[in-house]
């Protein structure tokens, strides 16, 4: 890697990855250029320009494999976009001037993103972020976008009513109610169940969700089942079961797990539910993740040497010698396309060695 800039690191792997699924990736390519900046061209040897969330090791990438039984698996960015001079205003200002360069030749709608957006700015922002990036590409599709806004931005205990508000606005507010009354332990709101992300895709589609996420720290599998019961047709001894085995316990101590509870206008509860493990916290090596996903796959009738090749596209190193490449699962339940989703970390500035299991199973 000697001489690598991080857009070099990146666009390698983004390529391979493309090939992977059958995509042609010269716009994966050229929007990846335009999420990094001239910060694409620093070496890979310097330290990260940002201490970014979107990965462990402050990378502004993360890819996943979303895989689902009508189609091939899309390939999806998660990204930070990165301002000249960051910090968490200046890169909230970078990425509503990226979506403006990319609005008209990608056909992205920010009509409702417009009506909530002043919620979300704040003079002093609370958190390490204030809005992320999600792109995803399907095979002979334009590349869908959406943002991920964050609630907290003024404060923990601001967030509930900053998302009502959002929601009032959008004209969603009775699936909100019904959320909360069936997702959120008894009184834990903004404490042991926060919430995340509140996010929006940018296309006027039949499709075009809100979806709000929903952090359970220390939460147990039955905690988990009943905040899936907010969704008609969820089985939540389903969702107890992929829990547990991804993790191999029955207690997340670690890393919270995260729901998202999909809001389309005209229901008067959500309609899809997703829960996120971030399996590389109940997992000692990135081999033990990948033996517990490949099972997974299968007992959805997924195909794993999809996977396989993912993992070589973006690494050569054996998955024993570190943790956190294969970075969390997540199960996708009701419309519009359930499945089960793999996230890869670039491992672009580190690699986290294995360590014994922080969180006992």
């Amino acid at each position: 890697m000697q001489g690598m800039s991080v857009h070099d690191r990146l666009a390698g792997q983004l390529d391979r990855l493309c090939h992977v699924v059958g995509l042609d990736p010269a716009a994966p390519v050229q929007l990846l250029s335009g999420v990094l900046g001239e910060h694409g061209q620093r070496p890979l040897a310097a330290p990260p320009v940002w201490p970014s969330g979107v990965a462990d090791d402050h990378s502004p990438i993360e890819f996943s494999l979303a895989y689902n039984a009508s189609e091939p698996p899309a390939l999806r960015i998660l990204a930070e976009v990165l301002a000249p001079a960051p910090t968490v205003a200046a890169n909230m200002a970078a990425t509503y001037d990226f979506l403006h360069h990319h609005a008209e030749r990608y056909g992205l709608s920010t009509g409702r993103l417009d009506a909530v957006r002043d919620l979300f700015d704040h003079d002093s922002p609370y958190g390490d972020f204030g809005i992320w990036i999600s792109l995803v590409f399907r095979a002979g599709r334009r590349p869908e976008f959406k943002v991920y806004l964050n609630p907290e931005v003024a404060g923990v205990d601001r967030a509930p009513e900053i998302v009502a508000e959002a929601l009032r606005r959008l004209g969603l507010s009775s699936a909100y109610s019904v959320m909360l009354d069936r997702a959120v332990r008894p009184g834990e709101l903004g404490r042991r169940d926060r919430l995340t992300f509140f996010a929006l895709d940018l296309h006027d589609g039949p499709q075009a969700r809100v979806k709000l996420y929903l952090s359970h720290h220390d939460a147990g599998v039955d905690d988990v089942a009943r905040a899936s019961t907010t969704v008609d047709g969820v089985d939540p001894a389903e969702v107890a079961a992929f829990c547990a085995r991804s993790t191999g316990t029955a207690r997340f101590a670690g890393r919270p797990l995260v729901g998202s509870y999909t809001i389309t206008e005209g229901a008067g509860r959500p309609v899809g539910y997703s829960i996120y493990v971030p399996i590389r916290d109940y997992v000692d090596d990135d081999q033990k993740a990948y033996d517990r996903m490949r099972p997974l796959l299968d007992s959805y009738g997924f195909d794993r040497t999809v996977l396989d090749r993912a993992i070589t596209a973006v690494t050569d190193r054996q998955l024993d010698r570190g943790v956190g490449l294969l970075a969390h699962v997540s199960l996708r339940l009701g419309p519009p396309r359930p499945g089960v989703t793999v996230y890869l970390s670039s491992e672009a500035y580190q690699v986290m060695p294995p360590r014994p299991l922080s969180v006992p199973a």
